[in-house]
């Protein structure tokens, strides 16, 4: 296996090669393949970005349809057959039947772009600095975004310039299972001396997929909602990793029957991994001047095509939702079960999540290392997340087939087995 050209000619910032050191060159739902020839269970799924698989086989021919027909691919923001497709389709699929009703800003072609876009529009909106934000939250590694991120690895990445304009306040659970971290954020907006200047918008995960698997209660982002109402912010939420039905629902805060004023999305998006990224915001808040923030591959119209044929073919009604229900059902169980095992051998471990966004954590990062890493010696591509890395992650494509959802989970439990008899 030539690796190489790779290891002379890549930056050291590489990371996900570091775990799967091999050369892939095939891939098909959630199955990859090296160029030996060997086939890995893919659990990653390109960091939540496949939801719908790897060259699912109704989103490439739609590609491939508009590609043979010489569609528009590249258009800036200018308007073409495709993006019209598209905001047609996730008006009437998505935004109708939810009761929403939002416009939509294509801001560039990642989810940084986006948290970038939806903090400074709350700025704009409401004139003030200041952007609330989480422990253990990850929303981006640009300037504006790396300010909301609490991740020291990646803050410390500046080289000493100061990330600014976001205050951080504990999440749901942060302080222990008993406290509602919310009364600290209440507290301070009740006192002029708390020292928290009043913000322009709060941004939340509702489900931290870098930050640990860490889920907000429902009745946590219920009030969370009802501060931001009461104090005129706006409620920023960030479903990149979470949405596009990673949770069991289209949007992660369906759950709690919130209605945010603005979303940002990304990653599955455009269901085929091409990089594609919007920003939903409540029609009243659309305060932009033309071309006031823009970007080279805002109008990137083979991403629209596939997302819109993603949307047709997977959220015109409800079955899609209650089968990756039903698949998170049965990985819930299987990751309790791991977690008891571990427990019961002297590593506590506890399982979290939602839908199929769901983690065991381990509490150590070098024993969650340690399962990944045999899980690949087996056949599974799984990686780990949390501040020191020690929960593993389950990011499977939502379309995977029970045969290679109940074979990977087999592969895991062997996994760690292995880890717990040392």
């Amino acid at each position: 296996m030539k690796t190489q050209t790779f290891e002379r000619m890549e930056s050291n910032v590489r990371t996900y090669s570091r775990s799967f050191p091999v050369v892939f060159t095939k891939a098909q739902n959630a199955r990859l393949t090296d160029e030996n020839g060997r086939e890995y269970i893919d659990f990653l799924a390109g960091a939540g970005t496949l939801n719908y698989g790897h060259n699912n086989p109704h989103l490439k021919q739609a590609m491939i349809d508009y590609l043979s027909t010489d569609g528009v691919v590249h258009g800036l923001d200018m308007w073409t057959a495709a993006k019209r497709d598209y905001l047609e389709t996730l008006e009437n699929v998505i935004f109708k039947p939810r009761g929403l009703d939002y416009k939509v800003h294509l801001p560039g072609p990642t989810g940084t772009n986006a948290v970038e876009a939806a903090i400074r529009l709350a700025r704009v909106a409401k004139g003030r600095h200041n952007i609330v934000t989480f422990t253990n939250g990850f929303h981006g590694v640009t300037m504006g975004a790396l300010a909301t991120t609490g991740n020291r690895k990646f803050r410390e990445a500046t080289g000493g310039i100061p990330t600014q304009g976001a205050s951080f306040l504990p999440y749901d659970g942060y302080m222990g299972e008993h406290a509602d971290t919310l009364d600290y954020f209440e507290k301070l907006l009740k006192d002029n001396s708390g020292g928290l200047d009043i913000p322009a918008g709060v941004i939340v995960e509702t489900v931290q997929g870098e930050g640990g698997i860490n889920v907000a209660g429902i009745e946590w982002l219920k009030r969370l909602e009802a501060i931001c109402r009461d104090y005129d912010i706006l409620l920023i939420v960030d479903d990149i990793q979470a949405g596009c039905g990673r949770t069991g629902k289209f949007f992660s805060f369906e759950h709690a029957g919130i209605t945010p004023d603005i979303v940002t999305n990304s990653k599955s998006l455009s269901g085929f991994g091409l990089p594609f990224a919007h920003v939903l915001m409540r029609p009243e808040l659309d305060k932009w001047k033309p071309g006031q923030y823009n970007g080279t591959f805002r109008g990137f119209n083979l991403a629209m095509v596939t997302a819109t044929a993603a949307l047709k073919k997977y959220w015109a009604n409800d079955t899609f939702e209650r089968d990756v229900q039903r698949k998170a059902r049965i990985v819930e169980e299987r990751f309790q079960k791991l977690a008891t095992l571990l427990t019961e051998n002297g590593i506590p471990a506890t399982e979290r999540g939602r839908g199929l966004m769901r983690g065991i954590d381990v509490v150590s990062g070098d024993i969650a290392d340690k399962i990944t890493s045999k899980a690949f010696e087996n056949g599974l591509i799984i990686e780990t997340s949390g501040p020191e890395g020690e929960v593993v992650k389950c990011l499977c494509p939502l379309t995977i087939t029970d045969e290679d959802l109940l074979e990977a989970l087999d592969i895991l439990e062997t996994s760690v087995t292995s880890v717990v008899n040392g």
